[in-house]
């Protein structure tokens, strides 16, 4: 049996763990885009039998991004737990003072911790400082759980679109979010 001194130490440990133990970054190191595309290819694969035209998709568009990099107008955050990958968010700036929200990903050992919610917060308050008028994103509506993230952040469905897609019928789900 276990006393309550000792469970509260085992409490202890696990809220240290998930309060200190991952950490987000906002500069981009070698490594980080592949790994990310290398993420999503993998975890989208696995999970929701997306096929490798997806991944190629987020390998044009991230290594645009990491090529035409602004800090004025774009953010990357990657967090890490004991120097793995286990999440990323970016926001690319446009020159009408939009932006859009790609590239979110939280790896499952760190779901149900709070990390997407911490990602999504700080991505938009970086559009927020920088004066953005408005927010956009594209998402499948199969992932149910990030558009409870988007819907709980303040994000409004505004379009859908269902076509062949990535080796199979889906629906594709632009949200808004208004500053």
């Amino acid at each position: 049996m276990t006393s309550p001194s000792s469970q509260a130490s085992t409490d202890w440990k696990v809220i240290f763990v998930l309060t200190t133990y991952m950490q987000i970054r906002t500069n981009i190191r070698s490594g980080d885009i592949g790994y990310v595309i290398y993420l999503h290819g993998v975890l989208y694969a696995r999970e929701y039998n997306l096929d490798s035209t997806f991944e190629g998709y987020v390998a044009a568009g991230l290594g645009e991004f990491a090529i035409t990099y602004d800090e004025r107008k774009d953010y990357f955050a990657i967090a890490e737990a004991e120097g793995r990958i286990v999440g990323s968010i970016a926001i690319v700036g446009r020159p009408d003072q939009t932006a859009q929200l790609r590239w979110f990903l939280v790896d499952p050992d760190a779901r149900g911790s709070g990390l997407g919610r911490k990602l999504l917060h700080e991505a938009l308050a970086f559009c927020r400082n920088h004066k953005f008028r408005s927010v956009f994103l594209w998402t499948l509506s199969e992932l149910k759980a990030a558009a409870y993230l988007y819907q709980d952040a303040g994000f409004r469905l505004t379009e859908q679109k269902t076509h062949e897609i990535w080796g199979d019928v889906r629906t594709e789900e632009r949200y808004e979010i208004i500053l």
